[in-house]
Formats: C-alpha cells, structure tokens, sequence
C-alpha cells in the first residue's frame, strides 16, 4: 500500500512539475505573435503598414532581449519591453510571444539590468507596464512611452521625403502614495498638500534640497525622503 501511495505521489509530482515547465508557452501564458500583425505600424500617409525596420528609430527598450522571469511562473526566457505597443514580448523554442496583461503575470524581473517591470492601473491612459524606481510604503514609477510619427511625403520636387520615426517620449513619473497616484509631481505644494502630516519636515527639505521634479534622481531622493 505505501509503495502505490508513493508512486502516485511520484506521479503527481512529475505531472505539475512538466506542467510548470510547459507554461510559458502553453496554458494560456504565452500569446504566440502573428507576424502579418505583430511589429508592424499603419501608415496613414502612405497608405500602407510599415515594418519597424522601415522606421527610423527603435520600440524597444534597451538593446535585443534580455533574460526575464514572470510573476505567476517558474520559468525565465528571453524577454523585451515594446514601448510602443506597452508589451512584453519573449522567445520560446525560437518562437516569439506576448505576454498576456492579466494579474497573474503583472511583474517582469529583468536579471541581468536588475530592472523590474510592474502592471499597474493608474486610473489613465497610461495604464500599464511601469519601472519600478524606488520602493517603499511610498512608491516611485516610471513610464517609458514610444510614439510613432509618420511619414511625410515630399509636397513638390524640391522638398524630400520625412521618414517614418518612433520617437521616445520624456518619462513620466508616477509616486504611489496610500492615497493613490501623484502623477508627474509639478511642485513642492502639491507634494506638501499630499502629506499633510509631514508639512514642517517637507519646508525643511525642500528648502535644504533644490528638487527639480523632471529630474529621476531628485524624485528618488524626494520619495527617500518620505519613506524615512
């Protein structure tokens, strides 16, 4: 009896185990990319869909893939931030995916930048993937957005053809508060009206510190400053 017992025990321990492995691009995990859809960008000017190797530019943060884990898996794979379309897109068995925007894959752990993607809903358009900048009971985030400019054609002989560009907007930055989100924080006032309670001890730090609230490293040392 304790022999079939451990068997099937073995049994069920093989099966979840292979079903784990299997996951990143099976069980509804990995969305396997169409590429008659997939990394292409209509054109209106042209009237006709461009490649992204026929824009100047690039959608993808950093250079090629990068090794990445997902929340929800045990598995890591080859992964990349699409800007543009707000995708993470990884390789499996040299085949291309999209990860799916659902809760149970909402962080993505880049091991080798040490970088960590975050899902969040912010309530606007810019809802979606964001970098994790400074963690805490106040958190900071950064959204990294693509935008795609079309194509110009030339309006007469002497004028020339604008190419087709994706361009890489200016961060935006978003400090989580139990509150809820301060997005791109304009000035010491708005920080203060925030937080109330610290008023006397936020005067004192802003007036020994100059922030410039478009700048990422005086907002980490602001959020530092109000997580102490």
């Amino acid at each position: 009896m304790k022999k079939i017992v451990s068997i099937l025990f073995l049994v069920v321990i093989v099966s979840v185990d292979a079903q784990m492995t299997y996951s990143l691009s099976n069980n509804g995990m990995g969305l396997p990319q169409d590429n008659a859809i997939y990394n292409k960008v209509n054109s209106p000017n042209a009237g006709k869909n461009y490649s992204y190797s026929d824009i100047q530019g690039s959608p993808y943060y950093g250079k090629g893939y990068t090794i990445a884990s997902f929340s929800g898996s045990n598995e890591s794979a080859p992964a990349r931030y699409n800007t543009y379309t707000d995708e993470i897109e990884f390789t499996k068995d040299d085949k291309a995916f999209v990860l799916p925007k659902t809760d149970t894959y909402s962080t993505i752990d880049f091991t080798n930048t040490k970088e960590k993607l975050f899902r969040l809903n912010t309530g606007d358009e810019l809802s979606g993937y964001f970098f994790e900048i400074v963690k805490g009971k106040n958190l900071l985030y950064k959204k990294i957005k693509t935008k795609f400019i079309d194509a110009i054609p030339a309006a007469n002989s002497y004028a020339t053809d604008k190419p087709a560009v994706f361009k890489t907007l200016n961060p935006v930055f978003y400090i989580k508060t139990e509150k809820g989100f301060i997005k791109n924080p304009k000035n010491k006032k708005e920080i203060i009206d925030n937080f109330p309670d610290k008023k006397d001890s936020l005067e004192a730090f802003f007036k020994e510190n100059k922030i410039k609230f478009d700048r990422e490293e005086d907002l980490k040392k602001l959020v530092f400053f109000l997580n102490q």
